[in-house]
């Protein structure tokens, strides 16, 4: 029986090992910050807006510590991946929403604030459909399990081209102006 649990035990690992590698292949380079030793760097990088040469993302980082149960922990790990992500999408569109109002200016092209903020929730939430979990790593010294969840610009722009509720005038504007803004977005963070 122990000879069984063994091989269980190391199946699972080789499994997991696996898993990671392929993340890791497959995930752009980005500095680390966190320091994690053996981390790939997007586990280092943490949330946030990131260039990727010619791509603009949007990556969350989210982790699970450990459970008794894998699939329970990978799903925690997923879903406070896309949390994060969604933190980050919500700080861009108050950033572009912010540039919209003080272009609108006031009197006839004047916005209401209440209306943006709530298309903008809408249009944030709209948009998580799209992210997708790109990565999991999970740490041997501690057993916790990270995901990264991934959403480019362009599925945004995308999405809220197709918006028949949101503001036209707030939606042209993210089209016009969007990547501009999250590239000073990105210079921010650097």
């Amino acid at each position: 029986m122990q000879h069984a649990l063994q091989h269980h035990l190391r199946t699972g690992l080789v499994a997991l090992l696996a898993l990671a590698v392929a993340a890791c292949g497959s995930m752009r380079s980005v500095e680390s910050d966190l320091g994690i030793e053996g981390a790939p760097g997007w586990v280092n990088q943490g949330t946030g807006p990131l260039r990727d040469g010619d791509s603009r993302l949007f990556h969350g980082v989210g982790q699970a510590p450990a459970m008794g149960d894998r699939s329970l922990q990978i799903e925690t790990a997923d879903n406070r991946a896309r949390a994060k992500l969604a933190r980050a999408l919500s700080a861009y569109m108050e950033v572009v929403s912010s540039d919209y109002r003080a272009r609108a200016g006031e009197g006839e092209r004047a916005v209401d604030e209440a209306s943006i903020s709530r298309q903008i929730e809408a249009v944030t939430e709209l948009n998580l459909a799209g992210a997708r979990i790109i990565g999991r790593w999970r740490n041997p010294e501690t057993d916790t399990v990270y995901a990264l969840a991934e959403l480019r610009l362009q599925e945004v722009a995308d999405t809220t081209a197709g918006v028949e509720a949101m503001a036209p005038g707030l939606r042209d504007h993210l089209q016009e102006r969007g990547g501009r803004l999250f590239d000073r977005t990105v210079q921010k963070e650097e």
